[in-house]
C-alpha cells in the first residue's frame, strides 16, 4: 500500500460521492502513449487492472490511481542520430546546416524514433478523507505529488487543497526531542535521522543505523545542526520517517495490525484490506501531528 505519505489539507468539506466523482475521473482515464506521444497522464483502477472502478471508498476515504506512462528516449540517443544525419547532409551538400535546419531536423529525428521507444508507467496512490479533510498522495517527492494533485484539480474544475502550514517548526521541535531524550511517549526515535546546518543547507549529515542518543549526534546538535528527518515509531501502529515539511517516508504498518489482516486468494480484497487499515491509522496520527505541529496554522 502507501509507502509515502504527502498531506494537503481540503480547503472545504468534499462534497461529491463516490459515484459523482467515478464519472469525473472517466472523463479522463489513462491511455497508453500513441506513437508519436512523449506521455499521457490519466486515473487508473486503484485496486489493480483487473478491476475497472476508478474509486475505491472505504471508511470515509475515497482512494484513487493516477498513472502515467513515458516513451524513454534518451536524450543521448537523440543527439547520436540527429550529429550523423547532419554530418551526412553537410558532406553531401557541401555546407553548413542552419541552427533552424539542425532544429527541424531534430524534430523530425524525435518523431521518427519516438514509436520504436519503449514506455515505462507509474502508479501513484492518492486518496481523500472526506471526514477528516485530509488529501494523501503517495508519492516520494513533491513534483510528484503536485503532478496528481494538478490533475485531479484539472479533472474536478476546482479543488481547494494546500499542504500544511505549521505554526510550530518542525525541526526544531525534533531537534529538541533528540537533544532533550524527551519526545512524546508515543513516538519512539529510531535509528536513522538527516541533520543540516541551519545556516548553510549545504551542510547535512545522513545517519543510519546510529544511535541517535550517542555524544556524536548530540555534538553535531550542540553545534547548530538541525534534525530535519527522523525516523519515527508511532504508538506500535505506524513505522515511518518525519521530515521538516511534514511528509512520511519509508511508511510502514505495524506487524501486530498487519497480523489481522487475513490472507487470502484476493489481491484487490488485500489491497482493500491494507487501505482501510492504514487510511484510518493515518487519520489519527494526523491528529497527533496537528497536536504537536498546528498542521493547519499559519507560520509564526
Amino acid at each position: 500500500m502507501f509507502k509515502n505519505a504527502r498531506i494537503y489539507r481540503l480547503g472545504a468539506p468534499f462534497g461529491r460521492a463516490a459515484a459523482e466523482l467515478e464519472a469525473a475521473l472517466g472523463t479522463r482515464r489513462f491511455r497508453p502513449c500513441g506513437p508519436v506521444e512523449v506521455a499521457t497522464l490519466g486515473w487508473s483502477a486503484p485496486l489493480g487492472e483487473d478491476t475497472s472502478a476508478l474509486v475505491h471508498g472505504v471508511g470515509g476515504c475515497l482512494l484513487l490511481c493516477l498513472r502515467k506512462q513515458e516513451r524513454l528516449l534518451p536524450s543521448s540517443a537523440v543527439a547520436e542520430a540527429v550529429d550523423e544525419r547532419i554530418a551526412e547532409i553537410e558532406a553531401g551538400e557541401a555546407r553548413d546546416l542552419s541552427r533552424s535546419e539542425r532544429r527541424a531536423l531534430r524534430e523530425q529525428t524525435v518523431t521518427e524514433m519516438l514509436p520504436r521507444a519503449f514506455t515505462r508507467s507509474r502508479r501513484t496512490l492518492l486518496y481523500i478523507d472526506t471526514e477528516s479533510g485530509w488529501l494523501v498522495v503517495d508519492a516520494a517527492s513533491e513534483k510528484q505529488a503536485e503532478e496528481a494533485i494538478s490533475l485531479l484539480r484539472l479533472t474536478l474544475e476546482t479543488l481547494p487543497a494546500k499542504p500544511p502550514a505549521p505554526r510550530q517548526a518542525p525541526a526544531g521541535i525534533l531537534t529538541a526531542w533528540l537533544l532533550t531524550g524527551e519526545a512524546p511517549a508515543d513516538f519512539i526515535p529510531a535509528d536513522a535521522c538527516e541533520l543540516r546546518d541551519s545556516e548553510d543547507s549545504t551542510s547535512v549529515i545522513r545517519c543510519k543505523g546510529q544511535d541517535l542518543a550517542s555524544e556524536e549526534i548530540l555534538n553535531h546538535l550542540r553545534a547548530g545542526k538541525q534534525v530535519v528527518k527522523l525516523a519515527l515509531d508511532w504508538d506500535e501502529r505506524l513505522a515511518f520517517t518525519l521530515a521538516d515539511d511534514l511528509s512520511l517516508k519509508r511508511l510502514r504498518v505495524g506487524d501486530a495490525l498487519l497480523d489481522e489482516i487475513e490472507d487470502g486468494d484476493d489481491p484487490a480484497a488485500r489491497l482493500d484490506a491494507e487501505f482501510a487499515l492504514m487510511a484510518l491509522q493515518l487519520r489519527e496520527l494526523f491528529v497527533r501531528l496537528d497536536a504537536l505541529f498546528g498542521l493547519v496554522g499559519e507560520p509564526a
